[in-house]
């Protein structure tokens, strides 16, 4: 064995020389004064780990395979590549929205000489494992060459590109042929007619909120403070509505209030979705949940006539659980506290990350609905005025709100249910 291996380098002498001034000032009195901490200058060869990059996920002849490529990387390598090139080729086409940072630029170095910068490959590999695994943004340096905070910006940046390419169509309304599709399915699955989907609220603890705002984020059941995501997914584990960054001390129901779920329908923009059950028509679809809001579980639980409802909407409520898990599985960034301390970049991360799932269920081919050739169709405005405005809405919010039709329509789910066929 080498025994210079256990000799001390440079750096530990100059860390032991910090430390002995530290030690004499505290001898002397002065706790008030501090030494001044050099700041050390870190030549990262850039080029060679690109290189190795490149040698070991994206030559044609690479050192690991596409399989250890798609479990390290949660996706494809097709679909990486896809997001690489929507991003090089995003700031022609919209100047000023995305970042420069993820476009290839010469770095002016203190000798004069020039460097290639970091590759977009290689800022997107960044954010992509600080996503999958939940990295500290310093624990890549050593592999790929990039500082701490340079991933840190490169995650945020990667964020806010996925956000502002893909919304549009992968945090899209349903189409009224997706509707059509969920609503058969639903009825073939689990036997409700008209069920659009499954409802809930997930919480992402935040390690550094301020202080001043720990208050309005805590919960009574949560001992550390959280921000709140509500989502709508379906039976492929598609999130059709994610609502993200209300302060965790909210309840479920507040957060319904606030999100856009129902938008289209107080707005009396909805596509026509009526429906007939156990011979009562209503006109308006609905999501199961668990709360007491929307459709929620029976309170007669004592009869024994109710258990199979209670099993028949339990197996339909659960996908939105299983799409919160899956969600959770492929980002372990989200099963760890989040670090950052504006709101805005944390929002940017969670919607990144509900985004890459939906591009990935897409890419399994298992999806209930895809977009159609002919692109989003946008529900019709009407061009009305501030009163007619505020009596649409009254009149919607006070359909939507009808405890008489939500218990007449849990009674005749029951009713259908118990009447269907035992499995």
């Amino acid at each position: 064995m080498n025994p210079n291996l256990f000799q001390e380098d440079s750096g530990d002498e100059e860390f032991m020389g910090i430390m002995s001034d530290c030690v004499d000032l505290l001898e002397k009195g002065e706790t008030s004064g501090r030494p001044r901490i050099p700041h050390t200058v870190i030549r990262r060869d850039r080029e060679t780990a690109d290189e190795q990059l490149m040698a070991d996920y994206f030559v044609k002849d690479a050192k690991y395979t596409l399989w250890y490529f798609r479990r390290r990387f949660r996706m494809l390598r097709p679909l990486f590549m896809r997001i690489v090139n929507d991003i090089l080729s995003y700031p022609s086409r919209h100047p000023g929205h995305v970042p420069e940072h993820f476009r290839r630029m010469q770095d002016k170095l203190l000798d004069g000489r020039k460097r290639v910068g970091f590759s977009t490959i290689k800022k997107c590999v960044s954010a992509i494992r600080q996503l999958a695994y939940g990295y500290n943004p310093g624990a890549l340096d050593d592999y790929l060459q990039i500082g701490e905070g340079t991933s840190r910006v490169y995650l945020d940046h990667y964020s806010k590109c996925v956000f502002q390419l893909y919304k549009e169509e992968y945090l899209r309304r349903p189409t009224p042929e997706d509707i059509d599709r969920l609503y058969d399915k639903y009825e073939e699955l689990h036997g409700f007619p008209r069920m659009l989907g499954s409802i809930d609220c997930m919480h992402w603890p935040w390690k550094n909120c301020p202080k001043a705002w720990q208050g309005q984020y805590t919960r009574g059941d949560h001992d550390h403070p959280t921000i709140m995501l509500e989502a709508v997914a379906s039976y492929d584990l598609w999130i059709w509505h994610a609502y993200f960054g209300t302060a965790g001390s909210n309840n479920d129901i507040n957060v319904l209030n606030n999100s856009p779920v129902f938008r289209e329908i107080i707005e009396d923009r909805a596509q026509d979705s009526s429906f007939k059950v156990n011979g009562t028509h209503y006109r308006k679809w609905y999501y199961l949940r668990s709360s007491q809001c929307l459709l929620s579980r029976t309170h007669a639980r004592k009869k024994k006539r109710r258990k199979k409802f209670k099993q028949y909407q339990e197996s339909a409520r659960k996908d939105v659980e299983r799409a919160f898990r899956s969600l959770q599985n492929q980002w372990h960034i989200l099963t760890q506290p989040a670090r950052a301390k504006s709101i805005n970049r944390i929002c940017r991360t969670k919607y990144a990350c509900v985004i890459l799932h939906n591009m990935i269920v897409e890419g399994s081919s298992h999806t209930i609905s895809t977009l159609e050739e002919d692109g989003l169709i946008q529900p019709p405005t009407f061009q009305r005025t501030f009163e007619e405005r505020m009596a649409v809405h009254e009149r919607t919010n006070k359909e939507l709100r009808d405890r008489h039709v939500h218990h007449a329509l849990r009674h005749d789910l029951t009713e259908h249910i118990l009447r269907l066929p035992s499995s």
